[in-house]
């Protein structure tokens, strides 16, 4: 699902975020991706979301190259994609409801299918009972499973998500994590960006770990230093 071959990511003046990285995820896998701040964990999620194009290397997802990808194609490319970032950009003028109809409303989905689905979301991540509640009106961790459910709700192959439980509680952040572990076993790539470990220690997640913008050997990964 997601190949990373010899990648290199510069911002000015000469700041590498990302160095030489090669790894694979397969199609199904639930992957953290752990590191400091400053590791280029958020760069290699944007890479993958074609956000950011690499400066060397090749990122390829379902088998395109992000980096020859025409930007005409990138909005089919992220159809395939479930993206939760820290600014989780949720419309405060809109209900839970219309905020997880949003992804639909962009593709055109009929509104009786769009209206099932986003239901459908909503129910997975428990938020069905609050879909006429403002996102001002939730915690925390319910305005986290409202981001969650509007990056699903079109039923994305893959689900990136930078920092989920961040400022959330602990019993907050294990929802989150399990919610995320639901969708890896109904079939989601899902890839996680976390400097948290506490989390996801009960769910032993392959683990790639960033640090200064290389891919470190872990024990358990099968992947070797570069």
């Amino acid at each position: 699902m997601i190949r990373f071959e010899q990648v290199s990511r510069r911002y000015p003046p000469d700041i590498a975020a990302l160095l030489d990285l090669s790894f694979e995820i397969g199609a199904g896998e639930l992957v953290l991706v752990s590191g400091r701040s400053g590791a280029g964990k958020t760069t290699l999620l944007k890479l993958i979301a074609a956000i950011e194009r690499p400066d060397s290397g090749k990122v390829l997802v379902c088998g395109q190259d992000i980096g020859e990808l025409k930007s005409a194609l990138i909005p089919f490319l992220r159809r395939n994609l479930g993206l939760v970032f820290q600014d989780q950009k949720l419309l405060f003028d809109r209900n839970v409801f219309e905020n997880a109809m949003l992804p639909l409303s962009i593709i055109g989905c009929p509104a009786k299918e769009a209206a099932r689905r986003v239901r459908a979301a909503l129910d997975k991540v428990g938020l069905k009972k609050r879909e006429r509640a403002l996102p001002a009106e939730l915690s925390g961790g319910e305005q986290q499973r409202l981001a969650i459910a509007r990056a699903v709700v079109h039923r994305p192959g893959i689900l990136l998500a930078d920092e989920p439980t961040t400022r959330l509680d602990p019993a907050s952040a294990t929802e989150i994590v399990t919610i995320f572990r639901d969708f890896q076993q109904a079939g989601v790539t899902v890839l996680i960006a976390s400097h948290e470990q506490a989390p996801f220690a009960a769910r032993s997640p392959r683990r790639l770990l960033l640090e200064r913008g290389t891919l470190l050997a872990e024990p358990d990964s099968g992947l070797s230093r570069p």
